[in-house]
């Protein structure tokens, strides 16, 4: 790893730092002046930059225009004991990592430069694919599945139907499907189609399928190719097939069941070439019982189905999400990516995304445009995620025994424990004033961590109680509680309750 330069016209201050810096193995290679650190970027150039604001010879602010001109990814942490905004702003739009005022904590400093560190390897591992964009990311064993079933399909051309919440990338894997197999693969062996059957009419939606003929209808005036006929060697992906009409369903299934079709008004049977994918948020085994939708239809569809996670499902994989997301809209609008603060990517972790990866998107799209500084901090977020923190705390805290209670045992709650759960369903908010008492008394007696020892105490009774209720059944307990499998299971072993 290249060495960490300090540049401060301070002798005390570079030899502090230079002397924290090698207790921490770091390389370290000190100046005096902004002219000194230029000269010496024609032979050399460093894993992180800290420097002072106002030298003689030149300011930092000159100096991290012109560093970041030439090492436009060097992380450059900018000192001063001028703690005025224009500093801090002038700083943060030149591009600097972070600002340090002085006096600072050497600690402190020390575990900035370190996540400044982190932060140049990781460009680094960027760097070395530029222009790369991976088509789906994710590290939760759900998504690995997914990526091992992708590439098991990625020979055949059997029909696939995709389920998973809106927003969560259906149309993705679709596309990743459409790609890695014998028809998509180099984007060349066929168009990859896709129609929303929800988002057109009922009306037109037959017409956008299958295609009319001239005079088929008023407004009709010339022949039209429908999307059948534009995939044709290629793969139509139906999004929401679960709201095709019914009527729509029958024609479907003729076109799966003998590859033809007739265009509206037409009486020419035509070929179809087509791959399908469909996809859809619905259960559709509910709806073919409700007669919504045709059992020899689904069967025709669910030959291989894949499940796409719900993004609170993965918490682990939002971090590298969110980054990505961040890099592309930068890209997008010209402009240096933001990074998030350690506090403001908990809130990101935290939160329960009813919009999935697509609404994680727009919310890296809205922060690069909005938060008002490279480094993004809590309050900097949007008003969703930060709103989020009241009924988070509600339901954090629900629940919590009486203030005189012992610790929650790592046994299953008495049975007749769960109806204190449903409290607030049930018309009753007793529970709130049980809260309220509880919490009170640990904040008078000046308690530490009374959040964190709330939540311990909620969350470990709710995921007991769901135990008990489904006879200790973890996957049925996690369903019902509205969490991931893989949740429960990190849950029950951060709170010790397989002890």
């Amino acid at each position: 790893m290249k060495p960490i330069w300090v540049v401060d016209d301070d002798q005390s201050i570079r030899f502090v730092l230079e002397k924290a810096l090698a207790r921490e193995q770091f390389a370290v290679r000190a100046f005096a002046n902004a002219r000194d650190v230029l000269a010496a970027l024609d032979n050399d150039e460093p894993q992180v930059l800290v420097s002072d604001i106002r030298m003689p010879g030149g300011s930092g602010l000159d100096l991290l225009a012109k560093i970041k001109q030439r090492l436009p990814g060097l992380p450059v942490i900018v000192m001063t004991a001028y703690s005025d905004l224009d500093s801090a702003v002038s700083s943060f739009q030149g591009g600097a990592f972070e600002y340090l005022a002085k006096p600072f904590d050497v600690p402190k400093a020390v575990e900035l430069i370190r996540r400044a560190v982190e932060e140049s390897l990781r460009e680094a591992v960027a760097g070395e694919r530029p222009g790369e964009t991976p088509e789906m990311l994710g590290q939760a064993p759900a998504m690995q599945d997914l990526f091992r079933a992708i590439g098991r399909l990625s020979q055949s051309l059997v029909t696939v139907l995709i389920t998973g919440e809106s927003g969560s990338g259906k149309e993705l894997v679709a596309r990743a499907l459409h790609k890695h197999s014998p028809r998509g693969d180099l984007g060349s062996k066929g168009p990859f189609v896709a129609i929303n059957t929800a988002a057109i009419p009922k009306d037109l939606l037959e017409s956008e399928l299958f295609g009319h003929e001239r005079g088929a209808f008023t407004g009709a005036q010339t022949l039209r190719r429908g999307r059948f006929e534009q995939a044709d060697g290629g793969t139509l992906f139906l999004d929401e097939i679960g709201d095709m009409p019914f009527e729509l369903q029958t024609r479907l299934l003729r076109v799966l069941s003998d590859g033809q079709f007739y265009r509206v008004g037409g009486h020419q049977p035509l070929k179809s070439n087509v791959r399908v994918i469909a996809a859809t948020h619905q259960n559709l085994e509910q709806r073919v019982k409700d007669g919504a939708f045709r059992e020899d239809l689904y069967h025709r569809l669910n030959v291989i189905r894949l499940r796409l996670p719900a993004l609170r499902e993965r918490p682990d994989d939002i971090a590298v999400l969110a980054r990505q997301f961040l890099l592309k809209s930068a890209k997008d609008l010209a402009v240096d990516a933001k990074r998030l603060s350690d506090a403001a990517l908990a809130r990101l972790v935290a939160f329960d995304y009813p919009g999935n990866v697509r609404q994680l998107e727009n919310i890296c799209h809205w922060l690069t445009v909005m938060a008002p500084a490279q480094v993004v901090e809590v309050k900097d977020l949007p008003p969703e995620l930060l709103a989020d923190v009241a009924p988070s705390a509600a339901r954090a805290m629900a629940a919590v025994p009486a203030a005189n209670a012992a610790p929650i045992a790592a046994t299953p709650p008495a049975a007749d424990a769960a109806p204190a759960l449903a409290g607030p369903h049930v018309g009753g908010a007793s529970w709130l004033a049980d809260l309220d008492r509880e919490a009170r008394a640990l904040l008078d007696a000046g308690t530490p961590e009374v959040w964190e020892a709330l939540t311990r105490q909620f969350e470990a009774r709710l995921i007991l109680t769901a135990l008990d209720a489904t006879r200790g059944r973890r996957i049925e307990a996690a369903q019902r509680l509205g969490i991931g499998r893989n949740t429960i299971t990190r849950k029950i072993q951060e709170l010790g309750l397989d002890d």
